[in-house]
């Protein structure tokens, strides 16, 4: 008699210290979604204000205009672009690193749910894009990644403030989902977006990662080294003509992950914790103090609404994602023997699709390298962004907001009397814990339907 193995559950549960680290990231990622909005509705204001002109001429300041040699000439738009974004995509990195060796992605079972997710909700995007486009005779096809990407800070910020009670494996989901959506979108700009590429920095930049990964590998975590050599690697791979993020990914890679013989945290853990509140607090938020600025003062905004490289980008961010996430995931769940998990209903998996169609960072990011500082279609594709994310942010807010009012009802249900005795429970920390009488196993965890974080 063979034995059948059970259905996989998707979106399960994690073990209490991966819970524990996710509430960490949100906690984080909420206060950088809150400067990024922040930095973001500063750029409008003043790029729409009487002093517009001073936007204007700060973004485009040439700090180092004698860096011409080594292709550093660059406005401060563009070091925020090409500088400041290679911290944001380290911590990428090292989370893409973090996943793949330890945690959800190295199971290929449990990673096959976000991985399909992601990919769906990147090729749905593309071909409502190039739909709507070639529709209207063609032009702006070279916007198509635009609308492919996921602003995990800006998603994970939404998600803290509208909900306090669903399920964990939701929020797991969410952050999964936008680790491997980041890598295929690093992997879509070097390849699709490198112009004038020279083969010979990029080749030298593989000396000083390497020794950046031979200093990490022993655990030397010199600050006086390994400074100097991510900024070598940094611009010797802007100066091959590839996008010089790329750097921070190859950086983050190297670093290893895996705990100490003495159960102390590996290292790319350490130097995420360290580095990802200056990504989320400094880096993003001035990217989009600076890709924001749209100055809407004698524009025809009917006109730029119309625009079909407009409707495309907020279209494919909108429809293309909620289709793509949940989609896919449904037709995974219908061809295979995965299950949802049982504490996750269709309806929170429909308001995370569409709480994956906010994508500010890396898609103003694809609009600048698409299409070019001061072209034509510049100011209709951060509209676009703007107006495709708010949206998705809005119609998310009212699915989760109605979910997770459903399971406050049954977490207060629940807590009433969780434990059978008679005693009322009480909430400790912010997460509603029965009170202990004995040593019974597993006390201390939330409740399946707690919140997970403080993070409101």
């Amino acid at each position: 008699m063979t034995h059948t193995p059970p259905p996989s559950r998707l979106l399960s549960r994690r073990s209490w210290p991966e819970a524990r680290f996710l509430a960490d990231v949100l906690r984080t990622e909420t206060v950088g979604g809150a400067l990024l909005l922040l930095g973001a509705v500063i750029a409008l204001i003043w790029a729409n204000s009487p002093w517009r002109a001073g936007y204007a001429e700060l973004s485009h300041w040439v700090p180092w205009p004698g860096g011409a040699a080594l292709h550093l000439d660059l406005s401060l738009r563009t070091w925020a672009a090409d500088g400041l974004l290679a911290i944001f995509f380290f911590v990428v990195g090292l989370e893409l690193k973090r996943e793949f060796v330890a945690g959800d992605l190295r199971d290929p079972r449990r990673a096959a749910l976000p991985v399909i997710a992601a990919v769906g909700g990147m090729v749905a995007p593309a071909l409502i894009y190039l739909a709507v486009t070639l529709s209207a005779g063609g032009a702006g096809l070279r916007g198509w990644a635009i609308p492919t990407a996921t602003d995990i800070a800006f998603a994970l910020a939404v998600l803290a403030v509208v909900s306090s009670h669903l399920p964990q494996g939701l929020r797991a989901f969410l952050l999964t989902l936008a680790v491997v959506d980041d890598l295929f979108a690093i992997t879509i700009i070097a390849v699709f977006y490198t112009a004038d590429f020279h083969p010979l920095p990029l080749l030298g930049a593989l000396l000083p990662i390497a020794v950046f990964g031979l200093l990490v590998q022993r655990r030397r975590t010199w600050w006086w080294a390994l400074i100097p050599l991510a900024v070598t690697a940094w611009t010797l791979v802007h100066a091959s003509g590839v996008h010089a993020t790329v750097a921070g990914v190859l950086l983050g890679f190297t670093v290893p992950v895996l705990r100490g013989r003495d159960g102390s945290p590996g290292l790319a853990e350490r130097l995420e914790h360290r580095w990802r509140p200056v990504s989320a607090g400094l880096a993003v938020p001035v990217f989009a103090f600076f890709a924001a600025g749209v100055t809407l003062v004698g524009v025809d905004v009917g006109g730029v609404l119309r625009n079909p490289v407009v409707l495309a980008v907020a279209a494919g961010l909108v429809l293309g994602k909620v289709v793509g996430v949940f989609g896919s995931t449904y037709l995974l769940a219908r061809f295979t023997r995965a299950e949802l998990d049982e504490e996750i209903t269709w309806a929170d998996l429909l308001g995370l699709a569409l709480l994956a169609g906010i994508g500010f960072t890396v898609s103003l990011l694809i609009g600048e390298l698409a299409f070019g500082t001061g072209s034509p279609e510049e100011d209709g594709v951060k509209v676009a962004v703007l107006l495709g994310s708010l949206t998705s942010a809005l119609l998310a807010s009212v699915v989760l907001v109605r979910r997770n009012r459903v399971y406050r009802r049954i977490s207060e249900r629940e807590n009433r009397d969780a434990d059978g005795d008679g005693i009322p429970d009480v909430y400790l920390g912010g997460t509603a814990c029965p009170v202990s009488r004995g040593p019974s196993p597993g006390r201390g965890r939330p409740a399946r339907h707690g919140p997970i974080s403080s993070a409101r």
